[in-house]
């Protein structure tokens, strides 16, 4: 049996805690009880790009944008159920999974890492989500 969205099963939701988009998407989109976070890139909360930091300063302001999104629809990191992550070098891998796991703690959704030639405003890291979302 498949089911079809209409616009208002569909709640797009910005963060006022990052800054807004650069392009035209949502941060957060809630349907079906699931929240699909848009990629987080380094970028802080008033939109200064921040790809010229070390990896692990990018790593950890992307964790914070994706804590963010998921307190925007009032989520937190125990519902997420897939994390997608895209680093330009495998080499830092070791580093991203070391500060995620202390991010994430002991729990542990889906993941994937992937290498990319190249992200957006010349970071090193983006991460996309999807989470339970409890208040849509």
């Amino acid at each position: 049996m498949s089911s079809k969205y209409t616009s208002q099963d569909i709640a797009c939701v910005m963060s006022r805690d990052i800054s807004p988009p650069a392009g035209h998407y949502s941060h957060v989109c809630v349907a079906g009880g699931f929240a699909y976070i848009s990629g987080q890139l380094p970028v802080d909360a008033h939109g200064k790009p921040l790809g010229d930091l070390p990896f692990e300063d990018q790593v950890r302001q992307v964790l914070a944008n994706l804590d963010a999104c998921l307190a925007a629809v009032d989520a937190t990191r125990r519902d997420l159920v897939q994390v997608r992550v895209f680093v330009t070098d495998m080499g830092q891998w070791p580093a991203f999974n070391r500060l995620y796991a202390e991010w994430i703690a002991d729990h542990r959704p889906a993941r994937a890492v992937a290498a990319s030639s190249a992200l957006h405003y010349g970071s090193a890291v983006e991460i996309e989500a999807v989470a339970l979302s409890p208040a849509h």
